[in-house]
């Protein structure tokens, strides 16, 4: 029996059985009885207002406050439901508990406990996050959900999304990644999101990325949730960047704010996942920080001969307690390297290219005849901003600004090999800003 059916069950007792009950004495309720005699029957505590029970977070507060209602209807007939929403907030206070400690050593299925060394038991704890899907050991192979990936991805890319589904059954954000799948349109990439949702269930959160930037409440969303999709990526820029970045990495508490309270500290430990045309690009942050934190896969194209299953989702869902087990080997190979992701040469060179195309100025570095690369030679920042302008004119590139790119260029220069200075002579006895190792070329025709 679920909490909301013993719920049920206690508000549809025989009227006899209601008639004394401890916590009313025929006046008034008594909010301390009745908060303990409720927490007999259905053990829950209280952490920073939301209520957690062995089976994870009480999601719906509004069938709570029904669920009280029903039970004290038949002895008070006045303001009925404002004395559900009081006692809803005196069980708060009687079920408080400090913060549930981040366990990353266990998941926590449908039917118990399972550590990540193999251990199961069928005993259920407080949790954050408790799966919708039972673990057995036993479950069958998940056929339709292998051949369905085998048809989306290339072999080599296969287990990096095993890992990054595993990595998303516990809450930590030591994997440091983000994972973005992007095609041509068609070829099936959202059903992962489906698939993931029979994993995680309430768990799981259905949104925008970018909307984790522009909104101010987007991030309290996030509390207590192991996953959020974006099916249908934007494809405009990101105006920042800075909030994604620290979800991504999230090691301390972050401010977070609700609509109408007050802003407080929370523990994210959500994962991005996303599903689009493109990459995630910035408008301002050309840092390799903000690129180093995707993982980024490309779909195979959808064969023009191909006739889609409309109800393969529902298919692959169904083999859900199969692909637990196929994410938990993902999980345990990632932990056992410490998580680092399993990148094939592909997904490396689609870094490289999202790299290039949010900041040009990486693939200037890389050209001929504009620039060379001496170990005595100097150059001024404007002799090289110029130089830059003028390859960006030929190969027909919107240009960075002075500031970005040569920001770019001394955050990157042990890469490229050549050191910031303010010393450059530029003729006049006038000394300048700029880069040693390196030296602009004259264009020749």
């Amino acid at each position: 029996m679920n909490f909301d059916d013993s719920l049920t069950s206690m508000s549809r007792q025989p009227p006899e059985a209601e008639d004394c009950p401890i916590w009313f004495d025929e006046k008034k309720i008594d909010e301390v009885l009745f908060c303990q005699d409720f927490l007999r029957g259905h053990p829950m505590i209280c952490v920073r207002g939301a209520f957690f029970t062995v089976d994870g977070r009480v999601e719906d507060e509004d069938m709570l406050i029904k669920q009280i209602h029903d039970l004290i209807k038949s002895h008070i007939t006045s303001s009925v439901a404002k004395r559900a929403a009081n006692l809803l907030d005196a069980l708060r206070v009687e079920c408080w508990s400090p913060p549930l400690p981040l366990t990353q050593d266990r998941i926590h299925p449908a039917n118990g406990t399972l550590f990540l060394d193999g251990t199961f038991t069928e005993e259920k704890e407080f949790c954050l996050n408790r799966l919708p899907v039972a673990y057995h050991p036993g479950a069958p192979q998940p056929d339709r959900w292998l051949v369905f990936l085998n048809d989306l991805l290339e072999p080599e890319d296969i287990p990096t999304l095993q890992e990054f589904m595993g990595y998303c059954l516990i809450p930590s954000t030591k994997g440091q990644k983000m994972l973005i799948i992007t095609g041509k349109g068609g070829e099936g990439k959202s059903r992962i999101g489906l698939v993931m949702r029979s994993l995680l269930g309430s768990s799981m959160n259905t949104g925008s990325i970018a909307k984790v930037e522009t909104s101010p409440f987007a991030r309290a969303d996030l509390e207590h949730k192991l996953l959020l999709v974006d099916d249908d990526m934007k494809l405009e820029a990101l105006p920042q960047t800075n909030y994604i970045k620290s979800i991504v990495t999230a090691e301390l508490p972050m401010d977070l704010e609700k609509k109408g309270k007050q802003s407080y500290q929370g523990q994210l430990y959500a994962r991005f996942m996303g599903f689009g045309n493109g990459t995630l690009q910035s408008l301002y942050d050309r840092s390799v920080g903000f690129f180093r934190r995707q993982i980024i896969l490309t779909a195979r194209e959808r064969p023009a001969d191909r006739v889609d299953d409309p109800f393969l989702a529902e298919k692959m869902c169904a083999e859900a307690e199969g692909i637990l087990l196929w994410a938990l080997e993902g999980l345990r190979r990632l932990t056992a390297h410490s998580y680092q992701f399993t990148i094939s040469e592909r997904a490396q060179r689609n870094l490289e290219e999202s790299v290039s195309n949010g900041n040009n100025a990486v693939d200037f570095m890389r050209s001929t005849g504009y620039i060379a690369f001496e170990r005595d030679a100097a150059a001024s920042s404007r002799d090289l901003y110029a130089a830059y302008k003028l390859w960006c004119e030929d190969n027909a590139y919107n240009c960075l600004s002075m500031k970005s790119f040569c920001g770019h260029l001394s955050q990157n220069s042990g890469t490229y090999g050549i050191t910031p200075t303010n010393n450059v002579y530029i003729g006049g006895s006038r000394r300048a800003r700029g880069f040693l190792g390196l030296r602009v070329l004259t264009r020749t025709f």
